[in-house]
């Protein structure tokens, strides 16, 4: 008696070159996958920031330090209003309740995350303190596949901080 076929394939041994080159391939193939994925899933969660900096930006032209500051600081607290809600369905139920307790714990860890960017290293905006950069920005009309055409700034508490000039002095 010899192997069987199965549907006109012959049986492969698990340990042979056939079945190692067949799962390398399978698994080049998944890993390919995994990376497209990831880049498409940073791509829209970059994609969201703009389109926020876009739609709350409280003028056409460039933006001076301080109103970069600002608008920085309304996009730190644009879960507020979220977190207020569940903290008021979370006292009427006198515990915290499982359907809200994830959201907003990812709620806070990326508040926490994004202050921390701000306060260290910068995070990563549309550039708003220079003309070309925000009629860049206001002439996109959402499309993930124009970001690459924005002009983005690493802006941190420390750079701004140096260009906003202290409110006692006018030099």
């Amino acid at each position: 008696m010899g192997k069987k076929n199965i549907q006109g394939q012959k049986l492969v041994h698990p340990n042979s070159r056939k079945t190692k080159s067949l799962v390398k391939t399978l698994k080049k193939i998944s890993n390919r996958k995994k990376s497209k994925h990831n880049h498409e899933m940073r791509q829209n969660v970059l994609g969201e920031k703009i389109l926020w900096f876009r739609d709350n930006l409280p003028s056409q032209e460039k933006l001076t330090p301080q109103a970069t500051m600002d608008i920085i600081e309304k996009y730190l607290h644009r879960f507020d209003d979220e977190l207020e809600v569940i903290s008021a369905k979370q006292s009427m139920g006198g515990h915290r309740q499982r359907q809200h307790a994830s959201r907003q714990d990812v709620i806070n860890h990326t508040i926490e995350r994004e202050r921390e960017e701000f306060m260290t290293c910068g995070i990563e905006v549309p550039s708003m303190m220079d003309s070309e950069g925000m009629k860049k920005l206001v002439e996109w009309n959402g499309e993930l596949r124009f970001i690459q055409n924005l002009k983005l700034a690493r802006i941190s508490h420390k750079n701004l901080l140096k260009d906003v000039p202290l409110e006692g002095n006018s030099t």
